[in-house]
């Protein structure tokens, strides 16, 4: 069967192009670009997001003309000090892509005149928005494709540690909690590492998937539908929480000397932990949560963690593994007695060899 391609205009590409490109440009407004770009696009915004409201307030409060006479001003001058700054040394063989929020008059006035220094440079069809579309796509596509196996263990087991070491053995991985910078509990936001936006986690999420080999198997963590504030998609949601599992078993001394370590920022930060933990109002009693101050207060880490395990993670944890993971009951259990790095390493060379 033969089928017929889309005529494109000259000068214009499809996301399916990228490959082809030796630069990405994202010429939006970095308040555009911070919330989700291409994979490895350099900003390089024809109007920054001052111009572009400055711009946007003449359009619609004046004239179309004023508006373009100054988009026009502005957007040459941005053009022209991105070529000096940043451009000036690349080849005539030097292709690139340039994109900006639908590939209209941002990306077309940048495209074009670096068509006329000479450069093969093209315009992202559809822009952002196409890729942004491209990206909810590959997503309800990819995870069913792929032959995952979901690591479960109580809160502490070493799970995302685990999942290191296994990468670190040569296992292929889907790091979620890493995409989404964050541990995916109340005590898991990550200190000066804010989460991404949803669609910079989606977009980051589809690249880690396009890397994996469909044939051979992914391990992952059994998780939430949410970690921090992001959500999973549910194709990946129900990819995972169809697959078969192991489960790791690790005593209580273990997992609390394990997240003594694991969440050191935590400990060293009695204020940050104090906040934390009043997110877990209408979970846990007044007089529970008094306590749990006062062992802050008294340094007391050591039974902190433990009563947070035991009253609050591990019911949790027994809870949402058995409603929501079809693998809960009969996932292979690999027991340990400690969760250093030596221990993890062991485990993950164990959970290798018997997954081969």
């Amino acid at each position: 069967m033969t089928f017929i391609s889309e005529k494109l205009p000259r000068g214009v590409a499809t996301v399916a192009q990228l490959a082809e490109f030796d630069a990405v440009i994202d010429a939006r407004a970095p308040g555009e670009y911070a919330e989700d770009h291409l994979p490895h696009a350099t900003s390089m915004p024809v109007l920054d997001d001052d111009e572009r409201a400055r711009v946007g307030t003449l359009y619609k409060q004046v004239s179309v003309f004023e508006a373009k006479k100054l988009g026009a001003s502005l957007v040459s001058k941005n053009i022209a000090r991105h070529i000096e700054q940043h451009l000036l040394d690349k080849p005539k063989s030097w292709r690139p892509l340039v994109y900006c929020w639908r590939g209209g008059q941002r990306s077309g006035a940048f495209t074009h005149i670096l068509r006329e220094i000479g450069w093969d440079a093209h315009r992202l069809q559809g822009g952002y928005k196409s890729w942004r579309q491209h990206v909810i796509a590959q997503l309800t596509l990819l995870p069913p494709q792929l032959k995952f196996r979901v690591i479960s263990g109580a809160t502490g087991s070493g799970k995302s540690r685990l999942l290191e070491a296994i990468a670190a053995r040569g296992g292929q991985i889907l790091h979620l909690e890493e995409l989404a910078a964050h541990k995916g509990s109340v005590l898991g936001n990550l200190p000066g590492q804010p989460q991404p936006t949803q669609k910079g986690f989606e977009s980051q999420l589809l690249a880690a998937l396009s890397a994996l080999d469909r044939a051979q198997t992914v391990f992952v963590e059994a998780e939430s539908r949410k970690i921090g504030r992001l959500q999973l998609p549910d194709t990946i949601l129900a990819a995972i929480r169809g697959a078969p599992g192991l489960r790791i078993e690790a005593g209580l001394d273990a997992r609390v000397e394990f997240l003594s370590h694991d969440y050191d920022y935590a400990i060293a930060d009695p204020k940050w932990l104090i906040e934390r933990l009043a997110h877990l109002k209408g979970l846990q009693s007044t007089e529970t949560l008094e306590r749990w101050h006062a062992l802050v207060a008294a340094r007391d880490f050591k039974t902190l963690v433990e009563e947070l395990l035991t009253l609050h993670y591990d019911p949790l944890y027994q809870r949402s593994q058995a409603t929501n993971y079809n693998s809960f009951a009969g996932a292979t259990r690999h027991t340990t007695e400690r969760l250093d790095a030596a221990a993890l390493d062991r485990l993950a060379t164990e959970i290798l060899a018997t997954s081969a």
